[in-house]
């Protein structure tokens, strides 16, 4: 989820991204009703992970995450985590990226909507201040 976001929302030099704070974490919408059953099934699946990579000490992350000698137990167990994390936000399965991009967007307009809402009744109140004085 959180590398579809990145990819879509992130600057980029030459072809790395340029990951900052106030654009990319700070406006990543996280789940909202995330249980703690999934919670634990995220750990467990990220635990999981690392587990696997703990088997391969001579190899370095580059190795590891070549997409053309990735190992087979790697790729299964990030499957696995992604799927974990995809339950986190939704009951309905993800096809691709582009799904969920969509579908992170969706969330960060319900998240800022109340926002959007509390600023206009500010600006409105401001101004009926200034136009009396």
């Amino acid at each position: 989820m959180h590398m579809a976001w990145t990819r879509t929302v992130c600057g980029r030099l030459e072809s790395r991204y340029q990951y900052s704070a106030g654009i990319v974490y700070n406006n990543f919408p996280w789940p909202q009703a995330e249980t703690a059953k999934q919670r634990q099934a995220i750990e467990e699946a990220a635990q999981a992970v690392l587990n696997v990579r703990a088997k391969y000490p001579g190899s370095s992350l580059a190795d590891l995450y070549d997409p053309l000698t990735m190992p087979s137990d790697l790729v299964k167990a990030h499957s696995r985590l992604d799927a974990a994390v995809d339950a986190a936000y939704s009951k309905k399965k993800f096809s691709c990226d582009s799904d969920r991009v969509a579908f992170l967007f969706e969330l960060y307009q319900q998240i800022l909507s109340p926002l959007e809402s509390n600023a206009r009744i500010v600006r409105r109140t401001k101004t009926s201040i200034s136009q009396r004085n």
